[in-house]
């Protein structure tokens, strides 16, 4: 349920953002929804509060699965309700089938890096998200799984220079300041 204070700072807003709000109902084509994504992605860093950061995320998200042809977006909807499933061989043969058919799709390279994950290949995970990174260099999605990763291993050096890249696209996340200090005092000792 959304505050009165979170509807306020969304009806003040919202005449600044309302070209960013529609693009996946002008977007077409893929070349059209990588546009509305690169669109997001400059709005994201700008974003002037966790909660409009949050909206961002939410629409940003769902665009950078849609960002294909119609049947990869299929192929990513149904990775993703394996994935939710814990099914991740499943989910890893479906993002596979969606990298074949477009080998551009960066979110399909993330989702398949997450699975991989989960699944316990964490080499594969991290060439995955190497791969998602040359796609789309600003996702924040990939640097937040990198984070995981580094974090699992207690790698907190790399745990937080990926955390810090995340910060560079996406600086007002929610929780992104506290998980920063988190990372810093592990890493390098420090109290924030």
């Amino acid at each position: 349920m959304r505050s009165w204070l979170f509807t306020l700072i969304l009806l003040l807003i919202a005449p600044l953002i309302a070209p960013l709000a529609a693009p996946s109902a002008h977007a077409q084509t893929p070349a059209d929804k990588k546009a509305a994504i690169t669109q997001m992605l400059d709005a994201l860093k700008v974003a002037p509060n966790e909660e409009m950061a949050a909206a961002l995320e939410r629409r940003l998200r769902r665009l950078q699965v849609e960002a294909s042809t119609p049947a990869v977006t299929l192929l990513m909807s149904r990775g993703l309700r394996d994935l939710a499933a814990r099914q991740y061989d499943d989910a890893i043969e479906v993002f596979t089938d969606a990298i074949t058919l477009d080998p551009t799709h960066a979110e399909a390279w993330h989702q398949r890096a997450v699975a991989k994950y989960r699944a316990g290949d964490t080499i594969g995970a991290v060439r995955d998200l190497d791969e998602t990174l040359r796609r789309e260099p600003r996702s924040f999605a990939a640097f937040r799984t990198l984070t995981e990763i580094a974090a699992a291993r207690e790698d907190w050096t790399s745990a937080l220079a990926a955390w810090e890249k995340l910060l560079e696209i996406a600086p007002t996340l929610p929780g992104a300041e506290e998980r920063l200090n988190d990372l810093r005092r592990k890493a390098l000792g420090q109290d924030a």
